[in-house]
């Protein structure tokens, strides 16, 4: 009889702990200087209000990741979901602050949420190997 180590399972691999942690650092900045942005500013934007609920959203659940282990596949959703909010805040950051007159700030905004998005796609491929190859076998093969 075979024995498989099920708590490993449901423990977050050094992969993901170091990719969450970068998401949600990433998400602690661009949250941070957007709502700098929101309190210096009279008018607000509808891209500068979403970058910030998403970016409020990231920290919020990623935090709690960090918290709850992680069953492979489930976690796929999640991350997908995620990986297309933080590419359309890459988008509206550069439709919005992609020009000469720009400054570090929204440079720094349009960095960061090129760095979730990009480690969020990477949850995703690596979520997708593991959650169905990289898993043990419990059943024979017959």
């Amino acid at each position: 009889m075979a024995r498989t180590n099920t708590s490993s399972r449901f423990a977050l691999p050094p992969f993901f702990l170091v990719s969450n942690a970068i998401i949600w650092i990433s998400a602690v900045i661009v949250m941070g200087i957007v709502s700098y942005f929101i309190s210096e500013s009279n008018y607000v934007g509808n891209h500068v209000i979403y970058e910030e609920v998403i970016s409020v959203l990231t920290v919020a659940f990623f935090l709690a990741s960090f918290f709850l282990g992680t069953y492979p596949g489930y976690v796929l959703l999640f991350n997908i979901i995620f990986s297309y909010l933080w590419l359309v805040v890459v988008v509206f950051a550069a439709e919005d602050w992609s020009s000469d007159y720009a400054s570090s700030l929204d440079h720094t905004v349009e960095a960061f949420s090129f760095i979730a998005f990009f480690f969020l796609l990477f949850n995703v491929v690596f979520d997708w190997h593991f959650g169905y190859r990289g898993h043990v076998r419990t059943t024979s093969a017959v």
